[in-house]
């Protein structure tokens, strides 16, 4: 990648305009804009702003329009969503500096477009929270399995993390959706389709001790499903995402958390570790790939994060 890619901080507007973008490329774009394409002055003022924003930036990072790479735009369009700058505002933004790379590459100002490759911002501009592992190790540790609660409690987290489930699909897992012996279940998702997902040893172990040593203190009604509160009915969305924020809490875990984190999580370290997109599509139940395609930006973003702590040119 052509040159280092700082955190963004606050953009300062009122910063000189001393760069090769404001002295050469914006005011033969706005000319063109206005020449060419007869653009109407409001709409013209919106390029301007847009375009100006992202001058600074460029600036903030030390930038010129011919280092600019696709990770660049996906960080400021990031920087973006995270002050608060509606999705209209961010797709406007896109469609101003799209339309500049453009005209310059055509031109032969530059040698290549940053932003050809680059799809709809919605899909990235807000990236899912996933937690480290060793916050995982942490909450996965934090129920207490000397109870039958804490027991099902750590099944539900493990199982959670070790498939990737929606909540809606983890509470409604029953007995008979379990493969034990081959490490999978069968869930039914959105759309009513049924898919298999596979877990491994630690999610099978947590099952087994909650089901053999504290399922019993719950069933009350003969229900079928896996995990049962203290009325022995299946559990429910609200009490799990309560507890799973209690034990959060207790393993240190500081940003906010639901159990749609965990789902994030597990994509995201799969994706970390080596799997190819189409497999986690399928246990994640995707009917397309490019919702599942949010993690690999999270992955880059992550990378791109250690880089910036601990190279140490960043």
């Amino acid at each position: 990648m052509t040159g280092t890619l700082k955190k963004p901080r606050s953009i300062d507007p009122e910063a000189p305009e001393k760069s090769q973008f404001f002295v050469t490329f914006l005011p033969i774009y706005l000319d063109f804009l206005t020449v060419e394409k007869g653009l109407a002055p409001n709409s013209l003022a919106a390029y301007r702003r847009d375009l100006r924003h992202f001058g600074h930036f460029l600036q903030d990072q030390s930038l010129e329009l011919s280092g600019v790479e696709r990770l660049h735009l996906v960080r400021y369009f990031q920087s973006l969503r995270s002050a608060g700058i509606s999705a209209r505002s961010v797709a406007r933004a896109l469609a101003a500096i799209r339309g500049l790379f453009r005209f310059l590459s055509t031109e032969k100002h530059l040698e290549r477009d940053p932003t050809e490759n680059l799809e709809n911002p919605k899909l990235w501009s807000s990236l899912p929270r996933t937690l480290h592992a060793t916050e995982i190790e942490a909450l996965l540790r934090a129920p207490d399995v000397s109870s039958s609660a804490g027991l099902r409690d750590r099944a539900m987290l493990e199982l959670l993390y070790a498939t990737g489930l929606r909540v809606s699909e983890l509470i409604h897992v029953k007995l008979e959706d379990l493969v034990m012996d081959a490490g999978f279940l069968r869930t039914i998702g959105k759309g009513s389709k049924e898919r298999i997902v596979p877990f491994g040893d630690s999610a099978k172990e947590a099952m087994l001790d909650y089901i053999e040593r504290g399922r019993s203190s719950f069933q009350k009604h003969g229900d079928p499903h896996l995990f049962l509160t203290n009325r022995g009915r299946p559990m429910s969305r609200q009490l799990f995402w309560m507890n799973i924020v209690r034990y959060a809490r207790q393993a240190g875990i500081e940003v906010h958390i639901s159990p749609h984190v965990l789902r994030h999580s597990f994509a995201t370290h799969l994706l970390e570790n080596g799997a190819d997109l189409r497999s986690v599509q399928m246990m994640l139940g995707h009917a397309d790939i490019s919702t599942t395609q949010i993690y690999t930006h999270i992955s880059r973003a992550r990378l791109q994060k250690l880089y910036d702590a601990y190279h140490p040119r960043a």
